[in-house]
């Protein structure tokens, strides 16, 4: 489409947004790893909406109500219990959510595949998501969904608005503010920066329950990322108190080369 028949549209109909969000464990949350320490156990794990992809979903929201127009969709992949993360997401402002129904995996590629190809049905002006999920940190997806669907994509976003028929992104770069302008329709990562997300307020989360959640079941790609082992983090040693004044140096150097192993 020409630049400027899309600028028409859009001042007719408003951005149509799409917010792709994922449901991770809570930071907060202990671990528990199954037998093989290949998966993470499901036993008492409180879950949330990835942060980054609040982000996001705050990006999309402001762009709705600067417009006065549009529509702003959540999209997420999962089982049923990411249905409480899309109806947050219509509590903060979302029109309708969507829930792919599907095994949840860690290769990026086949996660933006099945996105991607509801994204192309759906012909959103402008795609979101978080640069990073909050579990496994790839920072693959957004990208990947853009060069599947041949849209422009702008990453490690920290603040953008649209104009017209073009975004006018800006991103934080060593020394400075990189300002890029992408043509409709494109994928942005967001990350954090101006869009700071606001909380669910009571006529938002009574109008939830109104607004319409699609659930669609798909069938995830065959993943070719094996997962060989996860494992805790290493515990933090106790702190140590060395000497005062040169008579410590000796220890302190012991402690730097043997135990914190940076020298």
């Amino acid at each position: 489409m020409l630049p400027w028949k899309l600028t028409n549209l859009l001042e007719c109909r408003g951005v149509k947004i799409i917010v792709c969000i994922k449901r991770v464990p809570n930071t907060e949350t202990r671990i528990k790893l199954l037998e093989g320490h290949s998966q993470i156990s499901s036993e008492g794990v409180k879950y949330i909406t990835s942060p980054y992809d609040e982000f996001a979903l705050e990006a999309g929201i402001r762009t709705k109500e600067a417009q006065e127009s549009g529509t702003v969709t959540a999209l997420t992949l999962g089982d049923d219990g990411a249905q409480e993360n899309l109806r947050n997401a219509l509590a903060l402002g979302a029109d309708q959510g969507i829930l792919l129904k599907g095994l949840v995996t860690m290769d990026g590629l086949a996660t933006a595949k099945v996105l991607a190809k509801e994204l192309a049905s759906a012909g959103p002006d402008l795609v979101l998501t978080g640069v990073k999920a909050g579990d496994d940190d790839q920072q693959q997806v957004g990208p990947m969904m853009a060069a599947l669907l041949d849209y422009r994509c702008a990453t490690n976003v920290t603040s953008f608005r649209i104009d017209g028929s073009m975004a006018i992104c800006q991103r934080q770069i060593e020394g400075g503010t990189e300002v890029i302008e992408l043509p409709l329709p494109a994928v942005i990562t967001v990350t954090k920066g101006e869009f700071e997300p606001r909380f669910p307020s009571l006529k938002g989360i009574m109008s939830a329950k109104k607004k319409p959640l699609a659930i669609k079941d798909v069938e995830v790609p065959e993943s070719h990322l094996i997962v060989s082992g996860l494992e805790h983090p290493p515990g933090r040693n106790g702190i140590h108190i060395v000497e005062e004044g040169l008579g410590g140096v000796p220890e302190l150097v012991r402690l730097l080369r043997e135990e914190a192993k940076v020298l």
